[in-house]
């Protein structure tokens, strides 16, 4: 373990104005509410070894031009253990984020529920639990920073509660502190590192570019654009040329056509990622975050990079979608797959069940979804991203039911007739159009409109 950062000097890396809540409570009569032998002593010996008066210090700053309540532990008092007078701070500043349209953001470094008061600190964490609910449910954004340690409680309330999670290097995270693990864990697993491979924290940020990025994420989450997003125009050919349905597919499937990721760069001056599923899942072929449109105001993103995408990006899309309409952020997605991923493992892994949770976060969306087409449309993987009634296509594009070589091995046909199955299956972006499917096919970004109708 490093050498944890006092709550005050996490404070002083994020903000230059932090302004403390008052606090007026007294220090635990006696031995605290179960009688613990010398805890009274030990808060006493705490309070004067720290210069504070709990394990928690609460009040607001700003932070990259945004006004924050922030919630910062004193990993030296007891631990950065959760008592009842935690809770009751940490509990006072989700309400004043309420009152005052805050977001809250937690640097977070705890070793779990105070043992010195038995229940009714673990009772705590449905405190803690609640009130992050009612934060999120108030439309405010959560970002938890995880310090050295942060274990136990707090990491399974405050810390993976919250919208975006980011960690300093080399912190130790994990529900099961160091002293509690099974005989033989492998102290790897609970690092900030390993909880970032297996998608459970966002980024993992050295501590003197922490206030950049905190700064940055605040403004995307605060500042969501107006109305639907417009679909970006089209970065390869200008125009799907007459052709067959095969040549579409080809044009879809060039090694050179432009990508996602060249899209989100064109479309967005600067971007934030978040990674992971929060179920032990990423997926290296689903790229999801928020962005900052040229004036200013941020778009939520999905998009898929022509893979065929895992249980793990559904589930991150998901994710995505649903945290974008709680902040009232419109979302574009950027639809290319070849399909969702069939293997074994995906299929113990849940490909079904997440394709499903990605198809109801989009339907129940309140804010407005905006879809283009890139390049490949294959099946329900891609029409999991697919916005009803709100989809575009870039001319070298395809949407298929079926990939025509499945289409032709389900209907028994020679793999050479894969070039006419495409034909029938009617998949070109003109089609989409004729079909309803699309609402039009976009030009290039110096066409005189954005958007423009027909196209083989």
């Amino acid at each position: 373990m490093t050498d944890p950062l006092t709550a005050r000097e996490a404070l002083a890396l994020v903000t230059g104005d932090f302004a403390p809540f008052p606090t007026t409570e007294d220090r635990p009569a006696g031995d605290g509410p179960i009688g613990w032998p010398g805890y009274g002593a030990a808060h006493a010996r705490a309070a004067g070894r720290t210069g504070e008066s709990e394990s928690v210090v609460c009040g607001t700053g700003t932070v990259g031009g945004v006004p924050v309540v922030l919630i910062s532990f004193e990993f030296r008092f007891l631990g950065g253990s959760i008592g009842e007078r935690t809770g009751a701070r940490a509990a006072a500043a989700h309400a004043y984020a309420r009152d005052h349209r805050l977001p809250v953001v937690v640097l977070l470094a705890t070793g779990g529920s105070r043992m010195h008061e038995g229940m009714r600190a673990l009772l705590q964490l449905q405190r803690l639990a609640g009130e992050s609910a009612r934060t999120r449910a108030a439309g405010l954004p959560q970002i938890a920073v995880l310090r050295d340690p942060t274990t136990g409680g707090g990491w399974a309330t405050l810390g993976a509660g919250s919208d975006i999670v980011l960690a300093l290097p080399g912190a130790q995270v994990g529900f099961a502190g160091s002293r509690v693990r099974p005989p033989g864990a492998d102290p790897a697993a609970y690092t900030a590192e390993a909880q970032f491979a297996h998608g459970h924290v966002d980024a993992v940020v050295p501590a003197e570019a922490l206030a950049g990025t905190l700064g940055r994420w605040l403004t995307l989450l605060t500042r969501p654009a107006d109305g639907p997003v417009p679909p970006p125009p089209a970065l390869g050919v200008p125009r799907a040329p007459a052709g067959s349905g095969r040549e579409a597919v080809a044009r879809a499937r060039h090694p050179d056509r432009p990508r996602a990721d060249r899209y989100l760069a064109a479309f967005f001056t600067s971007r934030e990622e978040i990674s992971g599923d929060r179920c032990g899942g990423t997926d290296p072929g689903m790229l999801c975050g928020f962005g900052r449109r040229p004036d200013g105001r941020t778009v939520a993103y999905a998009a898929q990079l022509g893979t065929a995408t895992r249980p793990a990006g559904f589930r991150t899309a998901a994710r995505l979608v649903r945290l974008a309409d709680r902040l009232g952020v419109p979302v574009l997605t950027l639809i290319d797959t070849p399909g969702a991923a069939n293997d074994p493992a995906a299929e113990r892994d849940g490909a079904g069940p997440a394709i499903a949770d990605l198809f109801g976060a989009v339907a129940t969306a309140r804010v407005p979804v905006t879809a283009l087409l890139v390049g490949e449309g294959g099946s329900g993987g891609a029409l999991a991203l697919a916005a009803p009634g709100n989809t575009w296509a870039t001319p070298d594009s395809y949407f298929s039911v079926i990939a025509p070589e499945a289409a032709a091995a389900i209907l028994k046909r020679a793999p050479e007739e894969s070039g006419v199955t495409a034909d029938q299956l009617r998949l070109r972006p003109g089609d989409l159009l004729e079909l309803g499917i699309v609402r039009g096919v976009v030009g290039p970004p110096d066409s005189t409109g954005p958007i423009r109708s027909g196209g083989a």
